[in-house]
């Protein structure tokens, strides 16, 4: 008997080269991928390079404080810190399922004394030691499947945590930007109100030596009181961008602060025309989903076999001596070999309803990849339009700002005259205002649409080759 399980051995260790697992590939997509971006000419679409480094793409926007933000937020961020968990725990599950594929060894010891001072009570020693081992040949593969689920599972958690840092990265840049736009917003408006104080005196000067109504009056103080209530709304818009950073960064919004730069100016990052095609895969939420879906292809494999039988080998060795000194001699050891299998006969439908789950949930997170990707091409067309438009609005707000500015330093040089009323230079100062707002916010708008086509893609356009 033992020389049969002995000479099964190699038989049992080539089928177990078996594996019930469909043969992965990467779903396609429902749709031919395009072959370039519609949005700019001379932009390519991806291919697969989730493995390239994204590099620190904020150091795009040349601005040493952000830089040193976003440092802080791979540090601090709590987000960031749970999907790191996340990961570790996913690497953890796959060495408990690899360690499947090993032999269980036990050891066992014992040692009895008895003895007792009554007639006819025994007395004596008793020592035991014994080893056994017991193995199950993964003879189709199903301990495998599992190791490769879990396998392909770990590396989908490590692309969430790619995601979760270059979401986290790219929210820090889009509120640094709002909170620099919101500094320029108040030195403009500032500045209006400052101009708008010296209109004002003005009014009241020509009311003062009657030639002009109060009405005049009214309506400078009308213009000045609306200028003020802006500022004090752009200083509470500011404090809701500061508090952002500080949870970003993981800071008490209380004791976080930064600075406001009067003479700030992000540079705004230079968008080659034609970049090379690794990059849309580059996106972690697209590989997270490819990945999910091998995982998923595992598990099919992992229900098939079911289907067949299972065999375990075991192997005891032990010892029985009345004395320690005897334990290990060869008269008192005994072992033992066996190899046992099982195969369900009957269990009415259920092993076929779990391959059926699994291929299911196959099709679900392969339809759950497919529609990652249209997204992420999406998105990329989305920004690829704002960052165009964003440039020629640019330069029809700088024609429009400007123009407005002339017109409402002439109206009021037509009124010091008395060639016109008061009336027509509070509307002249309310579209100069809005016209310079307006520019501002473009500025930003740009740099901001800069930042989530660099999400969009994965990352940034660097690091890559062509």
């Amino acid at each position: 008997m033992t020389a049969r399980i002995l000479t099964s051995l190699p038989l049992l260790a080539l089928v177990a080269a078996c594996s019930t697992a469909p043969a992965y590939e990467t779903p396609k997509l429902a749709s031919p991928t395009p072959a370039t971006w519609k949005a700019l000419d001379g932009w390519k679409a991806a291919s697969p390079s989730d493995h390239l480094d994204r590099g620190d793409w904020w150091t795009l926007l040349g601005d040493p404080q952000l830089d040193a933000l976003a440092q802080r937020v791979k540090v601090n961020n709590q987000t960031i810190a749970s999907a790191e968990a996340a990961y570790r725990q996913a690497r953890a599950l796959v060495k408990e399922q690899r360690a499947s594929l090993f032999p269980t060894i036990d050891l066992s010891g014992s040692g009895t004394k008895t003895g007792g001072g009554g007639a006819g009570s025994s007395k004596g020693e008793r020592y035991q030691a014994g080893i056994g081992a017991s193995w199950e040949p993964d003879v189709w593969g199903r301990i495998r499947g599992a190791v490769n689920s879990a396998g392909a599972s770990a590396q989908a958690s490590a692309a969430d945590l790619a995601a979760a840092e270059l979401s986290a990265q790219g929210e820090l840049a889009t509120n640094y930007l709002g909170l620099r736009q919101t500094d320029a917003e108040i030195a403009l408006v500032a500045a209006t109100v400052e101009a708008y104080q010296r209109s004002l005196t003005i009014t009241q000067n020509r009311y003062a030596a009657g030639i002009a109504p109060r009405s005049d009056v009214l309506q400078a103080q009308t213009t000045l009181a609306n200028a003020q209530s802006t500022l004090e709304g752009l200083a509470q818009t500011r404090a809701t961008y500061e508090n952002a950073v500080a949870v970003l960064v993981g800071e008490p919004a209380s004791s976080f602060t930064i600075a406001a730069d009067p003479n700030w100016s992000a540079r705004l990052p230079e968008i080659p025309v034609g970049l090379p095609s690794a990059l849309l895969e580059r996106r972690p939420d697209v590989a997270a989903a490819e990945r999910r879906v091998a995982a998923a292809n595992a598990e099919i494999g992992v229900a098939r076999a079911a289907y067949f039988p299972t065999f375990t080998l075991s192997g005891d060795g032990s010892s029985s001596a009345t004395k320690l000194g005897d334990l290990f001699a060869a008269s008192t050891n005994t072992w033992s070999l066996g190899l046992a299998a099982a195969q369900t006969l009957f269990d009415a439908g259920a092993r076929k309803a779990q391959v059926a789950q699994a291929r299911a949930s196959y099709d679900a997170a392969a339809a759950d990849y497919r529609q990652t990707a249209l997204e992420a091409f999406q998105d990329v067309e989305n920004q690829l339009t704002a960052v165009r438009v964003l440039e020629r609005q640019y330069a029809l707000l700088q024609t429009a700002s400007t123009a407005a500015d002339q017109t409402e330093q002439m109206l009021l040089n037509q009124y010091r005259a008395g060639q016109v009323a008061y009336t027509d230079v509070v509307t002249a100062q309310a579209s100069a205002l809005s016209a310079r707002r307006e520019l501002a916010t473009a500025r930003v708008s740009r740099q901001a649409a800069a930042v989530a086509l660099v999400q969009a893609l994965g990352g940034g356009w660097t690091g890559v080759e062509g």
